[in-house]
């Protein structure tokens, strides 16, 4: 009757909190604020929200990392705050013996089926193999190795389009895109999927590496609908930055070929009193901003004057992202500069040999002609070394020029500071 579910969930997370630095839980195995769940479920419903709000709603939804099931209890109160009467289940996976157990015990005391949280080892441990859910909300670790994995998620990766992993797989050091896939592979055609992730799902891995082979399976596929930066610092465990993919395999209309690119790193209010690493909170006006910039769909800045706040949007398309990997060879050449020929052809000096990145949208051929012949006319492309290859720069797209100061300026402000100190040292020395 005193506290409301919102603070009560606050208290909740406070001592998950405390718990888990006791244990020196690793830096990536963080707990979700309850104002990132609340955008992301946002997120989720966006497409939806007419619909249920009309029809009403019977969904399922998954967790791959669920903690505490926090994740999913806030994505059942957004959908019953538009469908009181929604029929929802909820399904979830944990590795930690403690916080499965929490999450088992809030099951059991609002009457749902236990038998749904599961224990154990999502990438190796599958326990809803062949499942398929309408949302899938998670937040799995950051930077944490799959080396004790490793056997069982090569075996299922050789199984192709029949496992989870066919896609590729990351490097051993970091298992975030494994949880990616594993969501991809739960997904019904019509159901929508938040995860969050750090930065190296990005840009990590050069073109034919898992990574980037892992991207490029989301792209081609066109499932990648949403990219959302959110500030630094929103979390109890670790202050990086971080962003939620939206994943679909149902896109609209107008997003189809398209992919939102969101910086809402500028949209957060400052804690009165910091918890752990967590000195940013999205309040319902950083949400509804948020939002805002989501559904409008459009390149742009949105602001909120009145609080200090801006969002701004990227809409690029799918092969903005996709860039060919070529590798130019230069000719091996006698005393004289005259290329060394074998069977008529040069042949390559590996000491000479480069690569170039080259955008897909651009022809090869172009781009040679304007920045390698000019300067290495006798060049040519290994055309069977050439690599497809997927990156997103996030940062790279909403990058700011900000001219440095002229010299003039510059040299003015030592001569202040020179003065200055000359009058101090005047002053200590009695002069």
């Amino acid at each position: 009757d005193q506290i409301s579910a919102v603070d009560m969930g606050y208290i909740f997370e406070e001592l998950v909190r405390k718990f888990s630095e006791s244990y020196d839980e690793q830096a990536g195995a963080h707990f979700t604020a309850r104002d990132i769940i609340y955008l992301m479920a946002e997120v989720l419903v966006a497409p939806h929200r007419a619909k249920i709000a009309e029809e009403g709603v019977t969904a399922s939804m998954y967790d791959m990392a669920m903690g505490t099931s926090q994740m999913l209890d806030c994505l059942s109160e957004k959908l019953r705050e538009i469908d009181p009467e929604a029929e929802l289940t909820e399904f979830g996976q944990e590795l930690n013996e403690q916080t499965f157990a929490i999450a088992k015990a809030n099951m059991l005391i609002r009457g749902g089926d236990a038998e749904n949280m599961q224990h154990g080892n999502t990438l190796s441990d599958d326990r809803f193999d062949g499942y398929k859910f309408d949302y899938i909300i998670s937040n799995p670790p950051f930077g944490i190795e799959w080396k004790n994995e490793k056997n069982a998620v090569e075996a299922e990766s050789k199984r192709g389009e029949a496992g989870r992993f066919g896609a590729g797989l990351p490097a051993i050091g970091d298992s975030q895109q494994l949880f990616v896939l594993n969501g991809v592979a739960k997904l019904k055609d019509t159901g929508r999927m938040a995860i969050i992730q750090n930065g190296s799902p990005l840009f990590k891995g050069d073109a034919g590496s898992g990574e980037s082979n892992i991207r490029g399976y989301l792209l081609e596929h066109d499932w990648l609908e949403a990219i959302i930066q959110i500030p630094n610092d929103m979390f109890y465990n670790t202050g990086i930055a971080t962003y939620i993919w939206v994943v679909t395999k149902d896109k609209a209309v107008e997003r189809t070929g398209k992919v939102q690119l969101i910086d809402a790193s500028r949209c957060c209010v400052k804690r009165r009193k910091p918890i752990g690493n967590k000195r940013n909170e999205f309040t319902d006006e950083c949400i509804h901003l948020v939002m805002q910039a989501y559904n409008a769909f459009k390149d742009g800045l949105y602001r909120d004057e009145a609080n200090g706040m801006e969002v701004e949007v990227k809409i690029k398309d799918n092969d903005d992202f996709k860039f060919s990997k070529v590798v130019v060879e230069r000719p091996l050449t006698d005393p004289d500069g005259n290329p060394l020929l074998k069977k008529g052809k040069p042949q390559a000096d590996s000491s000479k040999r480069d690569s170039e990145t080259i955008p897909w949208k651009e022809s090869v051929a172009a781009y040679m002609e304007k920045n390698v012949y000019p300067y290495t006319p006798d060049a040519w492309i290994d055309e069977k070394k050439t690599k497809i290859g997927y990156e997103i720069p996030f940062t790279r797209e909403f990058y700011k020029y900000v001219a440095p100061r002229k010299s003039e300026e510059i040299f003015a402000v030592l001569q202040e500071l020179e003065k200055r100190e000359t009058e101090l040292m005047a002053k200590i020395m009695g002069r």
